[in-house]
């Protein structure tokens, strides 16, 4: 049974509902590491860095008011940076 979300009466989750939905969703799913929801937004934010999404859209999507803040998921999405090829180096 997929777990179902529902919003408050203004559309809008308080951080207890949000810690009670993801803590629930742990044990159905028999995950033994711990999760909080900011696990959940890193991740989505490792993602998408990941997956080639341009920073100013992360720093967008996470409303980081500072770009330095974004950054900190750089340095988990290290491995594609590997992958950059140099244009001298062709």
């Amino acid at each position: 049974m997929p777990l179902v979300l529902t919003s408050g009466s203004k559309g809008k989750y308080s951080a207890k509902s949000v810690s009670a939905i993801v803590t629930k969703a742990r044990f159905k799913t028999k995950i033994k590491k711990k999760i909080i929801p900011h696990t959940l937004r890193h991740s989505f934010a490792t993602h998408l860095l990941e997956n080639g999404t341009d920073f100013r859209y992360i720093q967008n999507l996470l409303s980081h008011s500072s770009v330095k803040t974004t950054e900190l998921y750089t340095q988990v999405a290290v491995n594609n940076f590997i992958l950059i090829k140099n244009p001298l180096d062709l």
